[in-house]
């Protein structure tokens, strides 16, 4: 699983026209399923982005972590985070997950999300659907987190 998290000051999703997920202070987390993803993996993603520490303590420095914060998280679905980029100008999109099996992870995801306690707000993307996403990137900071070679646990 791979997840690109950005600390924002407000995101949102607009599909068809429609907000769908709008959040205050918190994290955007674009989420992608990769080939082989099990669920553990997205348990070990969604930890890892409810502890990681980017939010400002006291004196400044990134020492606080989303539920430190009692922070919001809008996670969006997002499978070109798997592309394969290494050759030619076209990617290639082999290492994700097929789409029934990332729609699952991406569903658990967000089910375990909600299970939290200490959290803000908890808001979603569509999958499968085109999305507008706009954020105003708190920073700005941005972190790719990914599962594979156990990068996470």
């Amino acid at each position: 699983m791979i997840a690109l998290i950005q600390r924002v000051a407000e995101a949102s999703v607009i599909v068809d026209g429609e907000r769908v997920g709008e959040i205050g202070a918190g994290l955007l987390a674009l989420v992608c399923a990769e080939r082989d993803d099990t669920p553990r993996d997205a348990d070990a993603l969604l930890e890892k982005m409810l502890a990681y520490r980017i939010f400002a303590d006291e004196r400044g420095r990134m020492n606080k972590s989303l539920r430190d914060v009692a922070g919001n998280l809008l996670l969006v679905p997002q499978f070109t985070l798997a592309a394969d980029t290494r050759s030619g100008t076209r990617p290639s999109f082999t290492p994700a997950a097929a789409p029934d099996d990332a729609r699952r992870l991406f569903d658990h995801t967000v089910v375990q999300a909600r299970a939290q306690n200490g959290l803000g707000l908890i808001q979603t993307g569509i999958f499968g659907a085109h999305m507008k996403v706009a954020l105003v990137n708190d920073g700005p900071v941005t972190f790719w987190l990914s599962t594979r070679g156990r990068q996470v646990s």
